[in-house]
C-alpha cells in the first residue's frame, strides 16, 4: 500500500438526515475505507461530487500526480464539483464517515446535492491515508491549561468533535456562530466547557466583552469564515496579548467568494 499521506476513496451514500434546520449528516461508505486512517478532529477533506445531470464525479485519477490539471481541463458540465469539508466522524466495522453539509439558499452544486443525496449516491473523496498529517489544525500544546475555541456553522462538526475530544478537567471556553437558529444544540464535552451560541455578525463583540478564566498557556481555534477568523485572531493576539503561536486560524469560507475562486486567488 502506499505511504502517501492523502488518496482518492470511492465512496458512496448509505444515509442522509436532517440535524438541524439548515444541516444535513451525509453518510458514507466504501471498501477504499479500510485505508481512511485520521487521527485529528479536525480533519480536512476534499469531496468531489457529480455536477447537475451526472450519476458519477469525473475525477482523473488515473493521471496520479497530474489528476489537478487533468480535471481542471475537463468541461464545466463534465467536471466533478470539489468542496472542502470537515470530518464529522468515522468508524469501524463497518467503516463508515460522516460529513455534515450547511444547506444553502439560493443553493450551491454541493449544497444542492447534499439537499438530495439519497442511499448509493457516488461520490470521491481525497482523504488521509496516515493518521496523523497537516490537514489536521487543532494542536493544542501539551502545557495548554485553557482551550478556546470559535466557529461558525462550517467548523460546527470539528468544533463538535474537538469538544468531545477533550479531557475531563480542561477548562473550554467556545463561541459558536449560527446564521440559522434552527441549528443550534446542545454540544457536550467531558471537559469542563462553556458553550456559548452567537448570531451572525455579533462575534467580535462578544468575544471583546467576554472575560475568560486566567491561565498561563492557553491555545486558541478559531475555523470559519475568513474575514471573521482573521478579525478574531486579530483580538485575541493584539488585544489580549495571547502568544500567536499558540493560535490556530483556519478559512473554511470567504464571504461573496465560491471555492473556485477561493482557490485561484489561493
Amino acid at each position: 500500500m502506499s505511504s502517501a499521506p492523502f488518496r482518492f476513496f470511492s465512496l458512496h451514500v448509505v444515509r442522509a438526515r436532517r440535524v438541524g434546520a439548515s444541516l444535513v449528516r451525509v453518510s458514507f461508505a466504501g471498501d477504499d475505507l479500510r485505508h481512511f486512517l485520521s487521527d485529528g478532529f479536525d480533519q480536512s477533506l476534499s469531496l468531489f461530487v457529480p455536477p447537475p445531470g451526472q450519476l458519477e464525479p469525473r475525477v482523473p485519477v488515473e493521471l496520479g500526480d497530474g489528476w489537478w490539471q487533468g480535471w481542471r481541463a475537463l468541461p464545466d458540465d463534465v467536471r466533478a464539483v470539489m468542496r472542502s469539508y470537515t470530518l464529522r466522524a468515522s468508524r469501524r466495522d463497518p467503516d463508515e464517515i460522516d460529513i455534515d453539509f450547511v444547506l444553502h439558499s439560493p443553493a450551491g452544486p454541493a449544497s444542492e446535492w447534499a439537499s438530495r443525496a439519497a442511499a448509493g449516491d457516488r461520490v470521491l473523496l481525497l482523504g488521509p491515508a496516515v493518521a496523523d498529517n497537516r490537514a489536521i489544525r487543532f494542536r493544542p500544546p501539551r502545557d495548554t491549561d485553557l482551550v478556546v475555541l470559535w466557529g461558525d456553522e462550517t467548523a460546527l462538526p470539528a468544533v463538535s468533535a474537538i469538544l468531545g475530544s477533550l479531557p475531563a478537567g480542561m477548562r473550554v471556553r467556545a463561541w459558536v456562530e449560527a446564521h440559522d437558529s434552527g441549528n443550534v444544540h446542545e454540544l457536550t464535552s467531558p471537559a469542563d466547557a462553556e458553550v456559548t451560541w452567537l448570531h451572525a455578525g455579533r462575534s467580535l463583540a462578544a468575544l471583546r466583552a467576554a472575560r475568560l478564566p486566567e491561565a498561563a498557556h492557553p491555545y486558541v481555534w478559531i475555523a470559519g469564515e475568513s474575514g471573521s477568523v482573521k478579525a478574531l485572531r486579530r483580538h485575541f493576539v493584539g488585544e489580549r496579548g495571547i502568544d500567536r503561536r499558540r493560535v490556530t486560524f483556519v478559512g473554511y469560507w470567504r464571504l461573496g467568494m465560491t471555492e473556485e475562486e477561493l482557490r485561484e486567488a489561493g
